[in-house]
This record gives structure tokens, C-alpha cells and sequence, in this order.
């Protein structure tokens, strides 16, 4: 068992409805996230522990989208149903949302990537980051390395991450990069 408490936080990453089943960005199996997330999510709300949710919050015309020369299709525009939390995942009033993207010239795979969150992790005390969410490849890899390098633990959750996998095995290979960069890998169910 991985034992939590004070100094510890759940990040949650993207876990939006354009990146689920149906979605414009579908993550295959990205909806198989939300039952070991709220697992989660209650045994840190049980605690008091501080919980925290990163979004894609992009402009219409941001630079990631394929209309703009970006890799992707147009996704988790701001304000649309699309960039809405998904609706199953119990997210309680005190987390704190953290937008990113939301800039049309700068791309963010990263809960890091100019959104405050160090300075935000650091004035409630946590050292350690519980993260998971979607994708494993991406916005989770990026979120869990930029955590390292800020000078936080951090502990992938691995039953609550789905990857894109454009290339097959990326999913893996990135999970082998973080914990390489000294990323604790852990599943939901070793939580106490």
C-alpha cells in the first residue's frame, strides 16, 4: 500500500469530453480512467487533501488544431460541451481548476506550462503529485516530467491513464521515460 497524507496531491489531467469515447480527440479507452480516478479522488477528499484538475482551454483558432497546420483536430475548444469535465468523474467543489492551451500561438501538454501550478502546489504545501488522466503520451507524460524538474514527487497512477498510442507501444514508452526521469508508477487500489 502507498500510504497519503499531508504534503500529497491528486492531479487530475484533462479528463474532458472530447478526449473520452465519441469524443473529437477520442483516447481509446479514456472513458476506463474515471472509475479508479474517483477511487482516487474519495480517498484524498476523505483526507483533506488538496485536488487539483487541468483542462484544455484552447481558442477556437489555437495552433494545435489541423485548420491552423497543428497535428490534431479541433478539441476542447473553451466554453464548449467538448472542453467540459466528463460527467461521471466526481470532482468536488474545492478542486482547482487549472486551465492550459489557452494561448492561439503556444501550445501545452503540460498542467506546468504557464499555468501558475508550482507556485500554486508550493503555497498549500504538497512535495508529492499523485497524477493520472489523458494521455499517458502526452499531456500526462509532459505534466509528470515538468513536476520532477519543478521539485515535486511524483506518482504516475497507471490504472488512471490511457494513452493515444499514434505510434503503438508509445503509452508504454512513455510511462518507461518518467519513471527513468524518477516517477513513482503505482495503481488506484494501492492507495490508503
Amino acid at each position: 500500500m502507498m500510504e497519503t497524507g499531508p504534503g500529497d496531491a491528486l492531479v487530475m489531467v484533462d479528463v474532458q469530453n472530447d478526449f473520452l469515447p465519441g469524443g473529437a480527440l477520442a483516447v481509446p479507452e479514456g472513458d476506463q480512467v474515471i472509475a479508479p480516478l474517483n477511487r482516487a479522488i474519495f480517498i484524498f477528499t476523505e483526507k483533506g487533501l488538496p485536488l487539483f484538475a487541468s483542462r484544455d482551454w484552447h481558442p477556437s483558432n489555437h495552433c494545435s488544431f489541423r485548420e491552423n497546420g497543428g497535428p490534431w483536430p479541433a478539441h476542447c475548444v473553451a466554453g464548449t460541451p467538448g472542453a467540459g469535465f466528463a460527467a461521471a468523474l466526481d470532482i468536488p467543489c474545492q478542486t482547482v481548476i487549472v486551465s492550459k492551451g489557452c494561448a492561439a500561438d503556444r501550445d501545452a501538454y503540460s498542467a506546468f506550462d504557464a499555468t501558475g501550478l508550482a507556485g500554486q502546489l508550493a503555497a498549500a504545501g504538497v512535495r508529492r503529485l499523485f497524477i493520472g488522466g489523458l494521455a499517458t503520451d502526452y499531456c500526462v507524460r509532459a505534466t509528470a516530467l515538468d513536476a520532477i524538474k519543478a521539485g515535486f514527487a511524483a506518482v504516475v497512477l497507471t490504472d488512471c491513464c490511457r494513452a493515444v498510442e499514434v505510434n503503438p507501444g508509445d503509452g508504454e514508452k512513455s510511462l518507461d521515460e518518467m519513471a527513468a526521469a524518477g516517477a513513482g508508477l503505482a495503481e488506484s487500489r494501492e492507495l490508503a
